[in-house]
């Protein structure tokens, strides 16, 4: 099968804002480029250093979701060429692997032709991921909150977000699954009522666009910051410096090791330059939410 050749754009994610255990997520204005060509053998090639260890054959993740979806709609899939760049720092906690799945199956649906709504991508994304608040946000951009319990998915959407976004990166990375392992595996009636509360409250703020309450919910998190947070060098002072420079509310991306820090819109360089001064071991991260999803375009030749 013959193709025109194209390219996808596909943002980065944080998730879980504190108590939006799985189920929160906010696409970040960073983004994984796919440049999608034909070949007589599928070939991955990634431009940035952080990625040089990926692999570039069948068993890549975004080639391996191609084929998945490809299987699932019983469609012959062809080879393709794909060059990637990306400001997605790896294994740091911003949904580097959602946004390749989303890739992958951006380019199935492109390369078969199979025109599949975004509710169906949204959901072979969550089954995928195992839970819906990174693919869910690169897929469609803003600001997401879902429900999944592998039957049904319910996606709550709010695609504009008004606030400056601090990233603090560690020099190390953080497998998700080590970082699952951190987490009991139950807790007590009364704790998790708590954090029901919390995620409760921060949603129905982050909805209202009340990013004062929603800051206060996320440093009240009972289901994973508290097993989490000692694997971040200054996690405490890191708080407590946030706090004092009147930030709306921190959190661990993800899984870790990143710090997601929200701030007042066109405040995010004047606290990033201070926090950069006072915990130098981390990379510090000026961006916003990006109100777009994923995105293809065909190549001008």
């Amino acid at each position: 099968m013959s193709y025109k050749e194209f390219s996808v754009t596909v943002p980065a994610s944080t998730a879980n804002l504190g108590p939006g255990f799985d189920s929160i997520g906010l696409a970040l204005d960073l983004h994984m480029f796919v440049h999608v060509s034909p070949a007589d053998e599928w070939l991955v090639e990634y431009k940035d250093q952080g990625y040089q260890q990926i692999t570039s054959g069948t068993d890549n993740l975004i080639v391996a979701t191609a084929q998945a979806v490809a299987d699932k709609y019983s469609h012959p899939l062809p080879s393709a060429k794909l060059v990637v760049e990306t400001e997605i720092p790896l294994s740091r906690g911003l949904g580097s692997s959602a946004s390749a799945i989303a890739a992958g199956i951006e380019i199935a649906d492109r390369l078969i032709g199979l025109n599949l709504p975004m509710k169906e991508k949204l959901r072979i994304g969550t089954e995928m991921e195992g839970h819906p608040d990174n693919i869910s946000a690169s897929l469609l951009g803003g600001l997401t909150i879902s429900y999944f319990d592998e039957e049904d998915l319910e996606i709550v959407h709010v695609p504009q977000v008004e606030i400056g976004v601090v990233i603090l990166v560690p020099p190390t990375e953080f497998l998700t699954a080590e970082s699952r392992n951190l987490l009991p595996e139950a807790l007590p009636h009364a704790t998790a009522i708590r954090g029901s509360a919390s995620g409760n409250v921060m949603s129905a703020a982050l909805a209202r666009g009340d990013w004062q309450t929603a800051g206060r919910m996320m440093q009240k998190d009972t289901f994973h910051e508290p097993y989490r947070k000692a694997r971040f060098p200054d996690f405490d002072a890191i708080q407590e410096s946030c706090h004092e420079l009147g930030v709306f509310g921190t959190a661990i991306s993800g899984a870790g090791p990143s710090l997601f820090i929200a701030v007042e819109k066109g405040q995010e360089q004047a606290i990033a330059e201070q926090l950069a001064e006072k915990f130098p071991h981390y990379e510090c991260l000026v961006t916003r939410p990006s109100s777009k999803g994923i995105k293809t375009c065909e190549t001008v030749v």
